[in-house]
């Protein structure tokens, strides 16, 4: 038996587990498949586990719902650090959290009642060489790099935040090939580790509005690190200032590239669903 807890990040969902609490089995690739399952799981777009650090406050470890390890979750990230402050594993609202992409330090902001409001994470600056993202192209910053699926050219801009991004610029999002381009471009020889995708459409200055086809999950209502892509992308190819609001199918998160320390932060909200029992599904 395990127990964990349902959370999600503008509908970025993910199951959590208390790896301070609960031991875990051995093949947690294997796990992270049968619980994200939708109708025959937990349902999720993945499994992240929160664990002790010798180099952080946590550290969090999360896997796609195809089995797959990720290096780092925006919206994910941020539910952890709820989940942390709001079961008792800490009283501070400043902590760091170790990840695939390295420490991050987040900031709480608390309601009336003492609970998790909001979570802003210093996602740390951004990589725009593109050998680094990784992909084949040699140039910093890769900017409407041409990009080939189902027969059609699709200028891209690339952007790592600890895990790669390829951001495409749509008419409109909400009818852009998210489903059958973006999975051909997630495997697209030009990324070694595979990418994931965003379809984004700059309303104003201030104001973006993107879909994302999520490396190792598909289709998903929202990704914080793709958020953060989207905005580093727009301001390199000079579409937004330095901080934005994003939306997207989820909800809203607040980007901001701010100038003088390079850093990317994404402000935005964490809400627990519910606490659950595995009991398996032999």
């Amino acid at each position: 038996m395990l127990h964990f807890t349902k959370m999600h990040g503008i509908g970025n969902d993910y199951v959590y587990i208390n790896a301070f609490s609960e031991a875990l089995p051995d093949d947690l690739p294997s796990l992270a498949v049968r619980m994200s399952r939708r109708r025959f799981g937990c349902g999720s777009d993945g499994l992240i586990l929160i664990m002790p650090s010798d180099k952080a406050d946590f550290r969090m470890q999360m896997y796609n719902s195809d089995g797959s390890e990720g290096e780092m979750c925006g919206n994910g990230i941020r539910c952890v650090a709820a989940y942390c402050h709001d079961r008792g594993l800490t009283d501070r609202t400043g902590i760091t959290v170790e990840t695939g992409a390295g420490i991050k330090t987040l900031s709480l902001t608390l309601d009336e009642k003492g609970r998790t409001q909001s979570v802003r994470v210093d996602m740390g600056a951004p990589e725009t060489d593109g050998l680094k993202i990784p992909s084949i192209f040699v140039g910093d910053p890769v900017v409407m790099q041409p990009l080939t699926a189902l027969g059609e050219t699709w200028p891209a801009t690339l952007v790592s935040m600890g895990n790669p991004h390829a951001v495409l610029f749509v008419p409109d999002p909400a009818v852009a090939p998210v489903t059958t381009v973006g999975p051909v471009l997630e495997c697209h020889p030009a990324f070694p580790r595979k990418c994931n995708v965003e379809f984004a459409r700059v309303q104003d200055r201030t104001h973006i509005q993107m879909r994302v086809w999520e490396r190792g999950s598909g289709e998903t209502l929202a990704c914080g690190t793709g958020a953060c892509a989207v905005t580093v992308a727009c301001i390199l190819n000079g579409l937004v200032d330095r901080k934005a609001e994003v939306s997207l199918p989820g909800g809203k998160l607040i980007v901001e590239w701010n100038e003088k320390d390079g850093h990317v932060y994404m402000s935005g909200p964490a809400a627990f669903v519910y606490d659950g029992v595995w009991l398996g599904d032999d």
